[in-house]
């Protein structure tokens, strides 16, 4: 797909990101409200210091994808990394080479930043993130994620 770019979000991309964050929970069978979300996106996206960083997919004027990151911290490395919290295309953009664009281009930022990984989780049922994750050169570590509200 011609006319692809990769850019970092600006406030009127607020509205896209939601419904892509809807469109990401739906392929992932998760629910998802979109009450609050763009206040709060707008705070940790573009606020002084902001801690969230949002890279966008944009065709035509629209958004086809989005990648969230973080610098946080690792005990066990004594050192930083990025956290990749999500990565999601729409699905006439996968396979073409853009999520790898994407991390390639979130690696080079936790470089630069003096991080020493990237990581980031999926589902187990995820089974094209997974083989994508793959393909990259991706290690995985089993775990469980706990949730306390």
């Amino acid at each position: 797909m011609k006319n692809i770019k990769i850019r970092k979000a600006i406030q009127k991309d607020l509205e896209q990101i939601i419904d892509l964050c809807d469109e990401h929970a739906a392929h992932e069978d998760a629910a998802y409200s979109k009450i609050g979300k763009k206040e709060r996106f707008a705070l940790h996206l573009f606020s002084d210091n902001p801690p969230l960083t949002c890279l966008v997919v944009e065709h035509e004027g629209k958004l086809k994808g989005y990648a969230t990151y973080m610098k946080e911290y690792s005990t066990w490395d004594a050192s930083y990394y990025m956290h990749m919290d999500c990565l999601f295309l729409m699905p006439e953009l996968r396979g073409q080479g853009i999520g790898k664009k994407i991390v390639d281009k979130i690696k080079t930022e936790a470089e630069e930043l003096d991080c020493v990984n990237v990581q980031w989780q999926t589902p187990t049922n995820n089974t094209g993130a997974i083989e994508f994750y793959n393909k990259l050169g991706a290690v995985s570590r089993n775990k469980k994620r706990f949730y306390l509200l």
